[in-house]
């Protein structure tokens, strides 16, 4: 089927992430169980290739932009091509099995052995293929970061699959690809209200290179029944913010701040599931839908005052989402790159400041909605290496009650106290009383 060929305008919430290339993901699939008769239920078609490009192919009709290529506009601006040149798609095997991964951290190792290098660095979507020796797979995604955020990507996932399992994908969502509904006004204003609770990046100079501290990455599992205890223990918080505060109150302690000095937590925030714009951006929007806010404090009062009032700080920026900061933001950030731009200056690079944690949250999305005839992953994980002061959570598996995962990475002198504060705290939700 034809789809349109047209260079597509990007946002400037697609801009401010374009220079993040290409985020890799890793899925993990448990070999087809045996049968009463010993042999493999579907193992003559498991994983098959080729009915796994026929599903893509389909989907890549309503999903059209990730078949592009990233390009430049007559004014110099990004865009991207929609020329129909397709995804990359890799097929591999491998002699480990998945139990050999069970403790793997994302890194640069985990990267290569499942996810495709990328030339050129204008594809859109790329995809491998990894049988493993045990009978498993692993398929390895990677999403220009400019086309999409998680919750676009995770779509396009659900659709792809059931693609492969349905075949008609009759319950398939087709995207939104107005971009222009979050163009910036004209002129731009951002107003000062929204300063106090917009995330604001630092301007480096283009030729600077400090080096960072050395960081290290630490993988926590918090189990269905400490996250209630969290929750209450929150006042009632949500998952996102009740976790949030206990690893922003263990990392400003870990990290032994000067208590009079600002700590501050950011993160993302979905303007479509909020109904946070008028109107409401579609729930289906292809593009990246989200703007970063971020919560501070004195670090002597984060790291010593009750979770509940910690959990609540983060509550009170997210409730100060509404239609006038989403677009402030965006007028911010069309400011903001068109400066970069113009100076030579850019965004601030890979590793926070110690007094700045970022938390980048997956509770809530249909992260193992990824089914594609043969059952959902056990585990979904980022592959590539995560940046210092990052943090990410996501559920633990494909069960509602699998409870959360908790990867943070900081500077590695600071990673043994952080472990210490955050495992005496589960373990002491444990035997909170009701």
């Amino acid at each position: 089927m034809e789809t349109p060929r047209k260079g597509l305008w990007v946002s400037p919430l697609d801009l401010e992430r374009a220079n993040r290339g290409h985020p890799p993901l890793v899925y993990f699939f448990d070999p087809r169980p045996r049968s009463s008769t010993g042999d493999s239920d579907g193992a003559d078609n498991f994983f098959d290739p080729s009915r796994l490009k026929e599903a893509m192919a389909k989907a890549l009709v309503a999903f059209y932009p990730l078949a592009g290529r990233v390009g430049v506009a007559g004014d110099g601006r990004t865009q991207i091509d929609c020329n129909s040149e397709g995804a990359l798609f890799v097929v591999a095997r491998s002699q480990l099995r998945l139990d050999d991964l069970d403790d793997l951290k994302p890194s640069p190792e985990l990267r290569r052995l499942f996810v495709p290098r990328i030339e050129p660095s204008s594809i859109i979507l790329a995809v491998q293929v990894t049988f493993m020796k045990c009978g498993g797979v692993v398929l390895g995604t990677a999403f220009h970061h400019v086309a999409v955020d998680a919750m676009s990507d995770f779509h396009f996932m659900q659709t792809w699959s059931a693609f492969s399992r349905d075949g008609d994908g009759a319950a398939v969502e087709l995207p939104c690809h107005q971009r222009t509904l979050l163009r910036a006004r004209s002129p731009p204003v951002v107003h000062p209200d929204a300063l106090s609770v917009l995330y604001r990046p630092k301007m480096t100079s283009s030729s600077s290179s400090e080096p960072g501290a050395a960081t290290t990455a630490g993988v926590f599992v918090i189990s269905n029944d400490q996250l209630a205890s969290l929750k209450r223990i929150c006042g009632g918080a949500s998952a996102f913010c009740a976790v949030g505060a206990l690893v922003w109150q263990c990392a400003c302690a870990a990290r032994r701040l000067p208590p009079d000095v600002e700590a501050r937590v950011s993160f993302s925030a979905d303007i479509r599931r909020r109904r946070a714009m008028r109107p409401p951006l579609p729930d289906r929007y292809l593009g990246n839908g989200i703007i970063t806010l971020c919560a501070a404090g004195a670090a002597r009062d984060i790291s010593t005052e009750p979770l509940e009032h910690v959990a609540g700080r983060i509550q009170a920026a997210r409730n100060r989402l509404d239609d006038e900061l989403v677009r402030s933001a965006i007028d911010y950030y069309h400011e903001l790159l068109s400066l970069e731009s113009e100076s030579g200056y850019r965004l601030q690079g890979d590793t926070m400041a110690e007094t700045e944690l970022r938390v980048v949250s997956w509770l809530g999305m249909p992260i193992y909605d990824a089914d594609f005839g043969w059952g959902k992953p056990r585990r979904v994980s980022r592959a590539g290496s995560v940046r210092g002061g990052y943090v990410h959570l996501t559920r633990s598996g494909p069960e509602a009650d699998s409870g959360v995962r908790v990867l943070v990475c900081l500077e590695a002198a600071n990673m043994k106290e952080f472990e210490r504060l955050f495992c005496a705290k589960l373990e002491g939700l444990l035997h909170a009383k009701l």
